[in-house]
């Protein structure tokens, strides 16, 4: 039965909820299964974890003992810590670990306690992820297909149960994303509501309008800085994608400049445009970053809290708290650009999309009889912090195809989606001596899951295509999807530390490089 325009479009508006909450739901569904497992301080778990404990106690990072004694004693009791209040340097700000901090809050100090929120933040960015994907391509099912895509992804999976910063990143840039999404939409939406209109009452272009015409109050552009503070708030990379996606707004505005019949659109966004984003987004993302310091300035015992007093020199005008504030965040990029030890698993950024050298996060060898281990030949118990090696080299091809769609096809859904794997890939070049992990390479994984669902959009052709056109791009689709999917359920023992015979655990790992 037809059911007329109005209730087809409420159907419609409601599957835009109804798929993705479903898309969410199963991504958390095989989150949170067995998240407490291992029982056991997994890599840099071993920081973030104590640090998160230590601002609930104190509002600041302390000193604990020696990991070696620590962690197995988190693991046996807590509470017979001694966490001291003398404060301790952290290379890193401190909202991720406030993150972190919410699960210990509301768990304790505990595997499934400190693994809780990034768990939380996987699962909803899977939800963010399918809305922001039906945004950019006017499709329900594409956007459902991203999230599915990200649900599937094993990086993203392993980071989702690992108390880890990058993945707070990666959930704080993607809500900025999605923010100046809605943000791009509202101000074109306001230029053609200024046009004038012809005779058969469409909206014509027109130059005055389209150099003049302001844009208004642009709530979703405060709100994308709000979520960029928070990301520098957490790790420094951040900063690169505000930077990005401040330039990623400004050519959208330039665009719908254009589009509205501005003659010289970069001359009207410089009036009338870019002054107010940068005026607005900077401040609002350094007061946000400066908020997530509160416990710090507060304290009296924070690392380098008192450095500033009783120092003179040229700028003993500024407050003493904000000169000890400038001095440690100067110790932490000496820290940070100058880190070059040599790890076992460390890699260059050139090997990350291809997967060359991923992080085990964890690995044990129960013998037969132990921990459910049945195999003769004795087992395995990993957690490999690797892409779906069929999703990452999908990606790759997806990547060169969004170059010729931006480049040659001027698509701007390929532009946003390209300025956003860069700002999480690119500047990584810049430090060819410093210590780098591929699980870096989660804060642009929402990204490539996007340019995947782009490649695989065009694959199945336009909505008004015949069926010979659309017939075969749906079983093509449908098959690399299924591969993906099942690539999935392969690796996913060795994605959450399952005990499995050795030699099954050994024919995982398809390059030497994964060991």
């Amino acid at each position: 039965m037809w059911l007329g325009p109005a209730p087809a479009y409420r159907v419609a508006k409601a599957m835009g909820w109804l798929g993705p909450l479903l898309v969410a739901v199963l991504a958390g569904a095989i989150r949170f299964w067995e998240l407490g497992r291992p029982r056991a301080v997994v890599f840099d778990e071993t920081y973030y974890a104590k640090d998160a404990w230590a601002l609930l106690r104190l509002g600041y990072e302390g000193t604990w003992p020696d990991r070696k004694v620590a962690d197995p004693q988190i693991l046996a009791d807590p509470q017979v810590i001694s966490l001291s209040d003398t404060g301790s340097f952290v290379a890193h700000p401190p909202m991720g670990k406030w993150v972190i901090a919410l699960g210990e809050w509301m768990f304790g100090l505990n595997p499934f306690g400190w693994r809780f929120m990034t768990a939380v933040l996987g699962t909803l960015s899977v939800l963010m992820l399918c809305r922001i994907g039906r945004r950019l391509f006017r499709s329900t099912v594409l956007g459902c297909l991203a999230g599915a895509l990200m649900a599937l992804d094993g990086l993203h999976y392993v980071m989702s149960r690992t108390a880890l910063l990058d993945l707070v990143v990666m959930f704080f840039v993607l809500a900025a994303f999605g923010c100046l999404l809605l943000d791009r939409d509202h101000a074109r939406a306001r230029l053609a509501a200024a046009l004038p209109v012809d005779e058969d009452g469409h909206a014509r272009p027109d130059q005055v309008t389209g150099e003049r015409a302001g844009t208004g109050w642009r709530p979703w552009r405060l709100a994308a800085a709000l979520f960029l503070g928070l990301a520098a708030a957490t790790k420094w990379n951040g900063l690169y994608f505000l930077a990005f996606f401040l330039i990623l707004t400004a050519l959208w505005d330039v665009a719908s400049r254009r589009v509205a019949g501005a003659r010289r659109p970069y001359r009207a966004v410089l009036r009338k445009d870019l002054g107010w984003s940068v005026l607005s987004v900077v401040p609002v993302a350094m007061v946000t970053y400066l908020v997530t310091w509160s416990g710090w300035f507060l304290s009296d015992n924070g690392y380098g809290r008192h450095w500033a007093d009783g120092r003179g020199g040229t700028w003993s005008w500024i407050p003493a708290p904000l000169r000890s504030f400038w001095h440690y965040e100067y110790t932490v990029y000496q820290f940070n650009v100058g880190l070059d030890a040599w790890h076992k698993y460390e890699s260059n950024p050139w090997s990350w999309l291809v997967l060359g050298r991923p992080v085990l996060f964890h690995y044990q060898s129960p013998e037969p009889g132990e921990e459910g281990c049945h195999a003769v030949t004795g087992c395995s118990q990993a957690v490999l912090a690797l892409g779906t090696p069929l999703l990452w080299w999908t990606a790759c091809f997806a990547l060169v195809y969004l170059l010729y769609r931006w480049a040659l096809r001027r698509d701007w859904r390929a532009g946003a989606i390209l300025c956003a794997v860069g700002a999480g890939y690119l500047p990584w070049f810049l430090y060819q001596d410093r210590t780098a992990f591929a699980f870096y390479a989660v804060v642009f994984v929402p990204y490539l899951c996007l340019a995947v669902t782009m490649m695989l959009g065009a694959l199945l052709g336009p909505p008004g295509a015949g069926e010979k056109r659309r017939v075969p791009g749906a079983m093509a689709v449908g098959v690399i999807v299924l591969l993906i999917a099942w690539n999935f359920i392969y690796f996913f023992p060795v994605y959450a530390g399952q005990t499995i015979p050795y030699p099954d655990w050994r024919t995982r790992m398809w390059l030497d490089t994964w060991i």
